[in-house]
């Protein structure tokens, strides 16, 4: 009877452990399906292609800064600084328009890639905490984006980049789920890829080690960077204005959001790009169910704060044990 005794918290722990691991790695594709369900059930017009065309534009956007989030968060930082990123961008274009879309295309994405830069540069080099690094370009950022723009929304007229945003194809969605491919493939496939985990898991063991840490820091954050301006892009250009007073707002916490959710844990040391891009699909979702079945927003925002305390509290449980 001591034996049984014994084995009986060794078996609740075991179990424990292994529904803990369950949901950290299939959690959130078990949610998505879940949703899915109660709307095709419950909600009218829900499977319609005009809705699911429009649930995919609007998550688009996120993913595509969620993917350069989770980037960051595998090396255990963090950028706050993605929706001043989308600002810039967004204000750049319509003041290079003029010169062509492909000039302008490229100086609001150098945009991006200057904020990515100075990011990792006080992060890697200068040694600050990355919260309080991207907190200066999360302020300042938006800033300047204002003074470029004289504080005012200006119409988009440029029919090329009008196409990216409302053409007939799901052009912003494709758009999201190619880079999605992409960094799924310098994650698992690439030696920068495998940088980046290894110096998430253990900076210090990594740089003891030989591996280029403050230039995979740096890299890190330039595609962040570069990936937010893309999306403030494609936002741009799907409400045929620039408006950097609004545009890219609370972005950093959606993709931080869906990263977390989505598995990838705070702690760095793995990128789970199946799952950020779940994660995002998720909160869309549940977004969309809640405004479809008439609660008001704050009742989705409280859902998604209950959310992301159950995906944080479930990786570190596992990670604890």
């Amino acid at each position: 009877m001591s034996t049984q005794a014994a084995a009986a918290p060794v078996r609740g722990s075991a179990t424990r452990r292994n529904t803990t691991a369950w949901f950290q790695e299939y959690g959130v594709y078990a949610a998505v399906a879940a949703l899915l369900l109660f709307n095709a059930f419950f909600t009218e017009h829900f499977l319609t292609v005009d809705n699911l065309r429009t649930q995919l534009i609007q998550v688009a956007p996120i993913v595509i800064v969620a993917l350069g989030m989770a980037l960051v968060i595998g090396t255990e930082g963090v950028d706050l600084s993605v929706g001043s990123a989308m600002a810039l961008a967004t204000a750049l274009l319509p003041l290079y328009l003029g010169y062509g879309l492909v000039p302008a295309l490229l100086i609001a994405l150098l945009a991006g890639a200057v904020v990515g830069l100075v990011n990792g540069t006080l992060v890697s080099v200068v040694g600050l905490q990355p919260i309080v690094a991207t907190l200066a370009l999360f302020v300042g950022g938006r800033g300047i984006a204002l003074v470029l723009a004289d504080g005012q929304l200006k119409q988009i007229v440029n029919p090329d980049l009008l196409a990216l945003g409302t053409g007939s194809l799901l052009c912003i969605p494709l758009i999201a789920g190619i880079l999605a491919l992409a960094v799924a493939f310098l994650v698992h496939r690439t030696t920068f890829g495998r940088q980046v985990v290894a110096i998430g898991g253990n900076r210090k063991a990594a740089a003891l080690a030989g591996l280029p840490v403050k230039r995979v820091l740096i890299g890190v954050y330039v595609l962040c960077g570069v990936l937010a301006a893309l999306a403030g892009i494609l936002a741009t250009a799907r409400l045929t204005a620039s408006d950097p007073s609004s545009l890219g707002t609370l972005m950093e916490l959606s993709a931080i959001t869906a990263v977390v959710v989505g598995g990838t844990p705070l702690s760095g040391g793995s990128v789970r790009v199946l799952g950020t891009l779940a994660g995002a699909l998720l909160m869309q979702l549940l977004r969309a169910t809640l405004v479809k079945h008439d609660l008001p927003d704050s009742t989705a925002q409280i859902a998604q704060a209950a959310i992301i305390i159950a995906a944080v509290y479930i990786a570190r449980e596992r990670r604890s044990r």
